[in-house]
């Protein structure tokens, strides 16, 4: 069943993704070479927990294994999505995908943003250039009357036209009490087909996109997604609500992208 959400629940859920990306904005501030990834999880539990909200991954249910342990997933280079955070310091040239979620006054946020570790690589930069740049031409094709295929179709034509990959397995989702609510929004599909957006949806659009082959294998954490190939990958993520008949972002970059600079 798909929630659409009236304009006090949009404005709720605008509050918990501003959360959200004030969350990154922290991370960002501290993300260099020889910070851990479980440094940054707790600075992000703090955070969250300082302004009144809940870390919703922590203690995620998994239906593989054991729930997610942390506040954040940290994903290093080939890692794509659900990194689950360690005592490992990032080097000079890695690239992080931190995604997190928040559970503020009923609602939930959630974003991802791929961040830069000292000097990277062009070719990566390029990587997540195009990642980022395919998340808002999704955004961009989420008007109301259209379908959930145009956004996957956005996403997917624009990467692959680059020469990425574009993972199949894990993809976007309704947003709004629950953490992951109906619809699927994939970041691949055909024009005109699947579900119709409507006013009052809120979804979470999030491009999972590789520099090599898309293939993917969980690592024996069951909670770690890697490449197969061994090649970097990247994941940005908004969440948005069909308002007026188009997409509002209700989290932002805006503030991570003033500290990273311009990197690419």
């Amino acid at each position: 069943m798909i929630f659409l959400k009236t304009e006090d629940e949009i404005e709720l859920m605008r509050a918990a993704n501003q959360l959200v990306s004030k969350t990154h904005v922290e991370l960002a501030r501290h993300i260099k070479p020889g910070i851990t990834t479980s440094q940054l999880d707790k600075i992000a539990e703090e955070f969250i927990r300082d302004h009144g909200a809940l870390p919703t991954f922590k203690g995620f249910p998994n239906p593989y294994g054991s729930p997610f342990p942390a506040s954040i997933c940290a994903s290093v280079n080939d890692e794509v999505v659900h990194g689950i955070p360690n005592d490992r310091p990032l080097c000079d040239g890695d690239i992080v995908s931190i995604d997190c979620g928040v559970l503020l006054h009923g609602f939930n946020g959630d974003s991802c943003y791929t961040f830069c570790v000292g000097n990277v690589d062009e070719n990566v930069k390029h990587l997540l250039k195009t990642t980022k740049e395919s998340l808002y031409k999704g955004i961009e094709t989420a008007l109301a009357g259209k379908r959930i295929g145009d956004i996957g179709y956005a996403v997917q034509s624009y990467c692959e036209h680059e020469g990425f990959g574009v993972v199949r397995e894990f993809v976007g989702h309704g947003i709004g009490k629950e953490m992951h609510e109906e619809p699927s929004v994939p970041n691949y599909g055909r024009r005109g087909n699947g579900v119709q957006i409507k006013n009052g949806m809120c979804l979470a659009i999030e491009p999972m996109i590789t520099m090599g082959s898309p293939k993917i294998g969980m690592m024996p954490d069951r909670w770690t997604i890697k490449t197969l190939d061994g090649k970097p990958a990247a994941h940005f993520e908004h969440t948005i609500a069909v308002h007026h008949g188009k997409a509002d972002i209700l989290s932002s970059f805006e503030e991570i992208e003033q500290i990273e600079g311009n990197l690419y």
